[in-house]
């Protein structure tokens, strides 16, 4: 059996996902890695170092997903499995490519119970399928925070692809992103998420504050997404990024359901709220019921004595 594993990378970056889908398909056979973009040298050498990794293929150029799917297209033929993460370029490409060759795809896999058997959540997360597939080829997109990531010290060969014969009928006009120093909202291991009751674009700086103490990523509901407090990229649920840290604070969070569907993964659950009733406080592991602008500001004022102390 062998499996292609397409890369998420971005700005010469190898996305902390990646390590993560490699981990979790070792198993099923002989694992090369795609990458295909610009600035791909950098983070194809970081693919190469990943343990289980048997060839890392690159593909220099600009591609979107019409294009990418027709590349994934000419070298599907090789393998046995094509993954790629659950995130946005895996649920656009992947979707496309199964189209293509008339495969039914199995999406948002949060474990591998076989060679054909996988496990997806369904109904927000509030049950489990197990999925039996006897297709030729499969094609999966895994969550990449329900799986632990690959270790390193590998050196496995980098080999250029031919793509002269891959166009797209789309073009890319302007691409718009949100400059940040934390850590990736999906794989961060400390995630702080603020909802609608923050209030306002300013109230989530108090709540980037608090990050950045704790070195986490931050999250926001869809609402106060909607509302425009919070970027797109920060929305966490089931329309959004699906994370699984080890610590989730939840600051001015009710819990309604397609956010609770996005942290069910998380270990231990901050819930910060002035409302002892909200959803989310009665499942959290810890509440704190209080107003958000003070209780956040204490907060921040004790890691500082903290970090004095350190």
């Amino acid at each position: 059996m062998s499996v292609l594993v397409l890369a998420d990378h971005d700005q010469g970056v190898l996305s902390p996902a990646t390590a993560r889908i490699v981990h979790a398909v070792a198993e099923l056979g002989t694992v090369d890695i795609l990458l295909a973009g610009e600035n791909i040298a950098a983070p194809a050498q970081s693919a190469s170092t990943l343990a289980g990794v048997a060839k890392v293929l690159t593909a220099e150029g600009l591609f979107v997903a019409d294009s990418l799917e027709m590349l994934l297209s000419t070298l599907t033929v090789r393998y046995h499995y094509v993954v790629a993460s659950a995130g946005s370029v895996g649920k656009d490409v992947l979707p496309r490519l199964a189209a293509k060759l008339d495969l039914m795809p199995v999406t948002d896999v949060t474990a591998i119970l076989g060679p054909n058997r996988f496990e997806r959540p369904i109904y927000a997360g509030n049950a489990l399928q197990t999925v039996a597939s006897n297709q030729p080829k499969h094609l999966l997109t895994l969550r990449a925070s329900a799986f632990r990531a690959a270790a390193t010290g590998n050196a496995a060969p980098i080999e250029a692809i031919d793509t002269s014969g891959v166009s797209s009928a789309a073009k890319l006009i302007a691409s718009h992103r949100t400059q940040s120093e934390t850590p990736d909202l999906a794989t961060a291991q400390i995630v702080v998420g603020g909802g609608i009751a923050v209030g306002s674009a300013e109230g989530f700086q108090l709540i980037e504050s608090l990050a950045k103490k704790l070195n986490a990523a931050v999250g926001a509901t869809r609402a106060a997404v909607d509302a425009g407090y919070a970027p797109n990229d920060w929305q966490v649920g089931q329309t959004g990024k699906i994370i699984a840290p080890d610590l989730y604070i939840a600051i001015g969070i009710s819990g309604a359901l397609q956010h609770l569907a996005g942290i069910q993964g998380a270990k231990k659950i901050v819930a910060i709220n002035t409302d002892p009733e909200a959803p989310l406080v009665k499942l959290a592991d810890i509440a704190l019921i209080g107003d958000l602008f003070q209780v956040i500001p204490q907060l921040i004022a004790e890691l500082d004595k903290i970090g004095l102390k350190r």
